[in-house]
């Protein structure tokens, strides 16, 4: 696995990575990395490799785009000092532009989301150990749905920064679409946004395996 002994690994993003974590600090005790996918990770780091005692600290607001990301970049990712950070941002970016269309100074468009996103990552990247780039995903099955076809192109910049700034990427869409082939969206999330555990669990799952993490090492 890519992760080393003491390391800390940081995740930033919206509601998604939120999940009710704790405030303003998401680590610790009770509950602190909140009730999704960050959790889930830090769960199975410390059952598969206890012994490495990987750091996990949350910081996802709800409600955030990259704009968001970027007025706290230095308190909540610089001032951290993460050995890893994984990104994951744009559903809002996107979701704006259809839940609240005449308020355009919610909406963050491509050009906006693909130039900030850049920045941030060219400058942790020297960093960090290591940087996981996630996609934004929306669980709808039509392709041609469109806010799926925006979501998808949101999805594609990622995949370009990932690729141009070598970090590690993770295309969350695929690997609910896999799981979209059994179940109907709204089992998976009532607004097609906003994960089960079981979608949390398609989230960690997907993250853990670019990182090399061996399921079956215990």
């Amino acid at each position: 696995m890519r992760l080393e002994a003491a390391q800390k690994l940081l995740f930033i993003g919206d509601s998604v990575t939120d999940c009710e974590r704790a405030n303003p600090e998401g680590e610790g005790l009770f509950g602190a990395l909140g009730k999704g996918y960050v959790a889930n990770v830090d769960a199975l780091l410390q059952a598969v490799y206890p012994e490495l005692g990987i750091r996990v600290v949350n910081k996802g607001i709800s409600g955030n785009t990259v704009r968001d990301l970027k007025h706290r970049w230095q308190e909540d990712v610089l001032d951290q000092k993460p050995d890893w950070l994984s990104i994951m941002i744009g559903i809002n970016d996107v979701w704006r532009q259809y839940d609240t269309p005449f308020i355009k100074e919610w909406h963050v468009y491509a050009d906006e989301y693909e130039e900030t996103l850049r920045k941030l990552v060219t400058e942790m990247k020297p960093l960090t150990k290591g940087l996981v780039l996630m996609t934004p995903f929306y669980l709808e099955t039509n392709e041609q749905d469109k806010m799926r076809k925006t979501m998808d192109q949101y999805g594609q910049i990622v995949q370009k920064i990932a690729e141009e700034t070598g970090c590690l990427f993770v295309d969350t869409q695929a690997a609910f679409n896999e799981l979209l082939e059994e179940l109907y969206p709204a089992t998976i999330a009532w607004d097609r946004v906003h994960p089960s555990a079981a979608g949390h669990m398609v989230l960690a799952r997907a993250f853990l395996q670019e990182i090399g993490f061996q399921w079956d090492r215990i």
